[in-house]
């Protein structure tokens, strides 16, 4: 080989090695390719390494239907966004839902949200909700046992209440304090007549 073509190499060689290493140096400097700033979605599905849907994140349009066992029903009025939650089965058994608009005439048609888990194979188990829109204003927990058996919270017309159901969803016992500020105590029989019912004397 002449000297031009040795030359020729060795600067080759040169040069490709500095390429190389800025490469390199470049690669270690960037950021993980899975790594972002900020991202923009309609959806994103958390599955497990076999493909069993574990959660859903959507926007309102993009919200699915029903899904048990990894099989969707028919998409129903969900007019919310929010997040799903699903067992190991592929099934839903709880979720994360809000919104809020107005209607064309001005009012507020639904304003709210809800965070409740589901019994197995079944409805809600407990929820905690805020509403307080045309049709609803309400604020606080539930607790069912197949019937509703718990309530804390604030009603419509405004009384901080709890409210004790029996196994048929009957309610039983009322602890009420209406927004007037005099609070009662009342008991109900099995077909919800008022048995008795204790109220803080005024002014004590």
């Amino acid at each position: 080989m002449g000297r031009t073509a040795e030359g020729i190499l060795v600067g080759y060689c040169g040069v490709t090695s500095v390429a190389l290493a800025a490469i390199l140096i470049m690669g270690a400097a960037a950021p993980p390719a899975d790594r972002f700033d900020e991202i923009s979605v309609h959806r994103i599905n958390i599955v497990e390494p076999d493909g069993t849907l574990r959660m859903v994140i959507s926007d309102k349009a993009s919200l699915p239907g029903v899904i048990v066992k990894g099989k969707e029903s028919p998409p129903r009025d969900r007019p919310q966004a929010g997040m799903l939650f699903y067992n190991d089965e592929g099934s839903e058994n709880g979720g994360l839902i809000f919104g809020g608009h107005r209607n064309a005439q001005g009012q507020v048609a639904d304003s709210g949200g809800s965070l409740s888990f589901d019994r197995y194979g079944a409805s809600e188990v407990v929820r905690l909700i805020g509403v307080d829109d045309a049709t609803d204003h309400l604020a606080g927990l539930n607790v069912w046992d197949s019937r509703p058996r718990i309530w804390v919270g604030r009603g419509a017309d405004g009384a901080a209440a709890i409210n004790l159901m029996d196994a048929s969803g009957r309610k039983r016992i009322a602890l009420q304090v209406p927004a007037a500020g005099q609070p009662s105590l009342q008991f109900f029989d099995e077909n919800g007549r008022l048995e008795k019912k204790l109220v803080a004397a005024a002014g004590s």
